[in-house]
C-alpha cells in the first residue's frame, strides 16, 4: 500500500478571519498524464467531493478539508475555522511534538496592532507584551497542552476596552514512549551466557525516522553513556549480587529525554546464599520437639572461689548486710544458661522483706517513745498494739527542760 498523501496549509494557521483565502497543498503520488485516468487529486470538504483536481487549491469556507491521490489512502485531516472576532488566537495547523518549537499568534482584526496583550493557557497568565508579538516556546512538553487565549486592546481609532480571543485547544505529541528496560531472552540475544539488557520503546508513526540514543545505568552511576546502541551486556562479576539498573532514550540534541522504570536482577551469587542459610536452619517444629530449647541469657558466672556468700542476719539491719559484702568484680567467660524462674526465688525474697519490716516497726516504736519522754518526762502513753519496751533513760532534768 502506498502512503498517505501530505495536506498543508499556507500561511499555516488553522484560524482565519471572514474574508480571507488560504491555500491547500496536497503532496503524494501523482500518476503520468499519458495514462488512461489523468485525474491526479482529490478533494474532499467534510464527506463532499470538491470539482477540483488540482495539487492545490484556495479555499475560505470553514470545515475539515482532505484529499487523496489515485490508489493512496485520504489524507490527515485539517480543521479551517473563520472568526468575525476582532481578536483571533492562531496555532499551528500540524502537529506539534515533544522538543519542536511551539508558537501562537495572537493577530488583530485585518492585522491591526494589539496593545497591551496577555497570552492565557488554562485561565492563567502566560506572558504579557506591550504590542504585538508571538508567544513561542522553543522546546514543547507534554505539560504544555491545554487551552490557550489572548487578550488585549485596539485603537479604532481611539483604544478600546479590553477584548478577548475565543480559546484554542492545543495538543503537544509524544515523539515516542517511555523506555522499558528488559532482560533479552537467551536465544535472542548475541553474548552467550550472559545477561543482555534492551532498552525498549517506539516512535510515534510521523517521526519513526528519528534517530534515538541510549544509556544505561546501575543505580545512580551511568555504565555506558549515549550511543546508538540499545543494549546493554551485563558483565560477568556483576550478575553474582542482586542489582538494579535502568536506561534513559534521547534525541540527538537532547531536547527530549524519558528514563525507563527500575529493573531487578536477581543475581546468581544472592541466590545460592540465601538457599545454602535456608538449609542450616533448623525447622520451628524441630525446636518444639526438644525440651532443652528455653529462652537463653547471656551473663557471666560468679566465681566461688572471690564472691563470699551473703546472708541476712535477722537482727541487722540493710545497712549493715549491705556494707558487710565487698564488691570484688566477678571473671570468667560468657557462657548461656538457662533463665532463672521467678518460683524458684520467691521465698527467699519474701523472708527477707518480713525481717526488715519487722526492724522498721522497731524502730518506728522507739522513736515514738523518745518523743513522748522528751515532751512529758513522767507520762507516757502507750500506744495499742505497741511492744513492751523498756523506758530509756536519757539523763533529762525536769527543772531545766530548755537543755
Amino acid at each position: 500500500t502506498m502512503d498517505k498523501p501530505i495536506l498543508s496549509l499556507h500561511p499555516p494557521w488553522t484560524t482565519i478571519f471572514k474574508g480571507e483565502r488560504v491555500t491547500l497543498r496536497c503532496d503524494g503520488y501523482h500518476p503520468l498524464l499519458l495514462e488512461l485516468r489523468p485525474i491526479s487529486t482529490l478533494w474532499y470538504l467534510g464527506h463532499l467531493p470538491l470539482p477540483s483536481h488540482k495539487k492545490s487549491i484556495e479555499v475560505q469556507t470553514p470545515g475539515v478539508y482532505r484529499c487523496q491521490t489515485r490508489g493512496a489512502p485520504v489524507s490527515d485531516p485539517i480543521h479551517l475555522s473563520v472568526s468575525n472576532d476582532w481578536l483571533i488566537l492562531q496555532v499551528p495547523y500540524a502537529m506539534v511534538f515533544e522538543g519542536e518549537p511551539l508558537v501562537i499568534r495572537c493577530r488583530g482584526w485585518y492585522d491591526k496592532v494589539v496593545y497591551k496583550l496577555h497570552y492565557y493557557k488554562d485561565g492563567h497568565v502566560m506572558r504579557y507584551f506591550q504590542s504585538s508579538a508571538n508567544y513561542t516556546i522553543p522546546q514543547a512538553r507534554s505539560s504544555d497542552s491545554g487551552h490557550y487565549q489572548c487578550s488585549g486592546t485596539l485603537r479604532i481609532p481611539v483604544e478600546s476596552t479590553p477584548m478577548f480571543s475565543a480559546k484554542v485547544a492545543v495538543t503537544i505529541q509524544e515523539l515516542f514512549a517511555s523506555p522499558m528496560l528488559k532482560v533479552v531472552h537467551k536465544s535472542e540475544s548475541r553474548s552467550g551466557g550472559a545477561v543482555t539488557l534492551r532498552c525498549e520503546t517506539s516512535l510515534h508513526p510521523q517521526k519513526r525516522d528519528t534517530p534515538l540514543q541510549f544509556s544505561f545505568y546501575k543505580y545512580s552511576r551511568p555504565v555506558r553513556r549515549f550511543d546508538w546502541g540499545a543494549e546493554y551486556i551485563v558483565p560477568e562479576t556483576e550478575t553474582e549480587d542482586l542489582e538494579s539498573y535502568w536506561c534513559e532514550a534521547a534525541t540527538v540534541t537532547r531536547s527530549v529525554r524519558k528514563r525507563s522504570p527500575w529493573l531487578q536482577l536477581s543475581g546468581r551469587g544472592s541466590i545460592s546464599s540465601t538457599s545454602s542459610i535456608a538449609t542450616r536452619a533448623p525447622p520451628p517444629a524441630a525446636m518444639s520437639r526438644n525440651p532443652v530449647s528455653k529462652p537463653l541469657s547471656f551473663r557471666k558466672p560468679p566465681d566461688p572461689r572471690s564472691v563470699p556468700s551473703i546472708t541476712f542476719a535477722p537482727n541487722s539491719t540493710l545497712s549493715e548486710t549491705l556494707t558487710s559484702a565487698p564488691s570484688i568484680p566477678t571473671a570468667g567467660p560468657t557462657v548461656c544458661t538457662p533463665l532463672t524462674s521467678l518460683g524458684q526465688s520467691a521465698y527467699p525474697l519474701k523472708s527477707n522483706m518480713d525481717v526488715l519490716l519487722q526492724e522498721m516497726q522497731l524502730l518506728k516504736g522507739l522513736l515514738r517513745q523518745v518523743v513522748l519522754e522528751l515532751k512529758e518526762p513522767h507520762t507516757v502513753l502507750r500506744l495499742p498494739g505497741t511492744p513492751d519496751i523498756p523506758i530509756l533513760d536519757l539523763g533529762v532534768s525536769t527543772a531545766t527542760p530548755e537543755t
